[in-house]
């Protein structure tokens, strides 16, 4: 009942609720996004230090991600109210991709010299950027249109965010100026979907007796006599996959510039060849081949271990096809 309603997700590109609190270190920006390419393995020596086979060469299920260059179009500044964080203003880019036009009407450009005058003398809260993806570098995706999303900017004080987010505005930034070898991040994707499906299949409810009348793949009740209406913990038919979920605390492992390193003879199966920078992931993540996935600065690593630079002695080429 943790994932209540089992509905469609909204959207395909996932919603950010929390953000990591951070202020420490110089600015930047505390989430990124990219393509699921597929999964392989490696060979690499054990980092976690409770684990049995610490400090052993052990074989590792990881995701490949290809993370190609995303675009900083907007600065959003957020001020305090009694009802929460609400926006003050944003401040576009001057130059913006043409490809935009197909994902959201882009309006006239307004006094940005009048927006950063208030911005200075409003009483800033939080900082924030709006980026989109360019998916046009990516031969395994099949949309050309630039998913929009906002990044928070973390770390130092508010004035220092202010300033790092102006000076990246208008600019494409790599995935290695967000994230870092070694660290730990939270993944956002939107599952597998499967489309409308049975209560056996959705909650593996018992098969009724062969001597049932009629059906064996119903549930024996729909609940009690009052309420008089049907609850939501009753199992029933319903839409199953493509939801929203978030996979917290998954290392990363690599941030590569040469995707024919990790890129399987034949390629990903439905995805093809990595042409871009790529994280390599470790263990699995939320959604198909192909799905976007965000990143975010982990929110719940508190007091984790720390890996400076995983020591991966093979990466697995082989072909995912059987050839």
């Amino acid at each position: 009942m943790g994932f209540y309603p089992r509905q469609r997700a909204r959207s395909v590109v996932p919603h950010v609720k929390a953000w990591a609190d951070d202020h420490s270190g110089s600015p930047k920006l505390q989430g990124f996004a990219g393509y699921k390419a597929g999964m392989t393995h490696i060979l690499a020596v054990d980092y976690r230090p409770a684990s049995v086979t610490a400090g052993q060469e052990v074989r590792m299920p990881v995701t490949i991600l290809e993370t190609p260059p995303m675009a900083i179009i907007a600065v959003r500044v957020y001020e305090e109210t009694p009802y929460g964080l609400k926006t003050l203003t944003e401040v576009w880019a001057d130059k913006l991709d043409e490809r935009l036009d197909g994902r959201q009407p882009i309006g006239k450009q307004e006094d940005a010299a009048g927006k950063w005058k208030l911005i200075a003398e409003a009483k800033m809260a939080d900082v924030r950027v709006l980026a989109h993806t360019t998916p046009a570098a990516v031969t395994g995706v099949d949309s050309k249109t630039p998913e929009v999303m906002e990044i928070r900017v973390g770390g130092g004080d508010l004035k220092a965010r202010l300033e790092y987010a102006k000076s990246i505005l208008g600019k494409s930034l790599s995935v290695d100026q967000a994230l870092k070898t070694g660290q730990m991040m939270d993944a956002l994707a939107v599952t597998t979907g499967y489309g409308f499906e049975s209560r056996v299949v959705r909650f593996h409810t018992k098969l009724l007796s062969h001597k049932n009348s009629k059906h064996r793949r119903m549930i024996g009740t729909q609940g009690s006599w009052h309420p008089n209406w049907v609850q939501s913990t009753v199992p029933n038919d319903g839409q199953r996959g493509y939801h929203q979920r978030t996979e917290v605390n998954k290392r990363i492992l690599k941030i590569g510039t040469d995707g024919a390193e990790i890129t399987p003879a034949g390629g990903f199966l439905h995805y093809g060849v990595v042409r871009n920078n790529y994280l390599m992931v470790h263990g699995s993540i939320p959604g198909p081949v192909k799905r976007l996935i965000r990143l975010r600065d982990p929110v719940r690593y508190t007091r984790g271990i720390q890996v400076q630079q995983p020591d991966i002695r093979f990466v697995s080429t082989g072909s995912k096809q059987g050839v």
